[in-house]
């Protein structure tokens, strides 16, 4: 049992140090941008969009601050607004689906993804669930009322020097946070796969991920994806590529349902205080996930399937 600790603890240290190397400065020089005109640009390049999803111009605000930075600063700068229950819902729904991009993209560049299939996944799928809310729901009109949340602070820093520690206050603090949970997750599945659990446990999800079109090698990473995040799930994913072979057409499947629903437990619940449903969020982000990654995987097979087959007829007749 020691040393399956010990392998754990290792794999964990180096999956954190991976993994940190891309937050780090990420965090940092996004903090800094956050302090700059590069902020309000953003805000004044989207505000016309922001009619066409149902949401007035200074929802541009949560909206660029949880793409850039995350869901906590989108959610202090929500607070600070009159908004409509409608509003706040589609927000909600939008940050679900994209949010910390410049960290989650970067995550999933070290796995072997592109970015520019993560973006579009995320940000479409976030825009094209604002376009249907603000179709669909007739409702919602009344002022939204919050409950009593903490937000980030929202004091004014002045100087650079200020700016550049709180750049890497909130760097440091993340890598710890990443340190906490991906620590123990990685002794945990050292411990499953010692103990033969991993094989039992990908057995169990088998089902799920036949449905999804996916091997069963996958089960960890997508367990890991939907209780602890993208980016923790995505270090799961690094160690999982290294021993059990996920083909590359599992990884891109796996991660399409996870930029769709991911972390279900915290991703939910900190939307509560902002007074709107959490189930049908929930509910969204989970249909989707699942429709989404079963419509990719149909066409992929279907597109494999007429390569194989032009293939098998060009060596029959040649």
């Amino acid at each position: 049992m020691l040393t399956t600790l010990k392998n754990g603890l290792k794999v964990g240290l180096s999956t954190t140090w991976t993994l940190g190397k891309i937050i780090f400065p990420i965090t940092l020089i996004v903090t800094i941008l956050s302090h700059t005109p590069v902020m309000d640009w953003l805000v004044r390049l989207l505000s016309p969009l922001m009619g066409a999803i149902g949401l007035s111009g200074e929802a541009a605000i949560p909206l660029v601050l949880g793409n850039v930075l995350n869901l906590y600063a989108a959610i202090g700068a929500i607070l600070t607004m009159d908004l409509t229950v409608k509003e706040v819902f589609i927000l909600a729904v939008m940050l679900s689906f994209s949010h910390n991009l410049f960290v989650e993209s970067a995550v999933a560049k070290k796995v072997g993804l592109k970015i520019w299939v993560v973006l579009v996944v995320r940000i479409g799928l976030a825009l094209a669930a604002a376009w249907v809310i603000h179709l669909t729901w007739q409702g919602g009109q009344e002022t939204a009322r919050y409950g009593f949340v903490a937000g980030p602070s929202q004091e004014e820093l002045t100087g650079w020097g200020a700016i550049l520690m709180q750049g890497m206050e909130s760097a440091f603090f993340g890598i710890v946070q990443l340190a906490a949970i991906v620590i123990p997750i990685m002794v945990f599945i050292q411990i499953m796969k010692d103990l033969k659990w991993l094989d039992v446990f990908s057995k169990w999800m088998s089902p799920f991920t036949k449905v999804l079109g996916i091997r069963e090698n996958t089960s960890t990473t997508l367990a890991a994806g939907l209780v602890f995040g993208l980016a923790y799930g995505a270090g799961v994913m690094i160690q999982a590529v290294k021993e059990d072979g996920v083909r590359k057409k599992d990884l891109y499947l796996v991660f399409i349902f996870l930029v769709a629903c991911h972390a279900v437990i915290e991703d939910t619940l900190i939307f509560a205080p902002l007074g709107i449903p959490l189930w049908p969020l929930l509910l969204i982000r989970l249909v989707t996930a699942v429709l989404l990654t079963i419509a990719v995987a149909f066409i992929w097979n279907r597109i494999e399937k007429k390569e194989a087959d032009a293939h098998q007829y060009e060596k029959n007749i040649s």
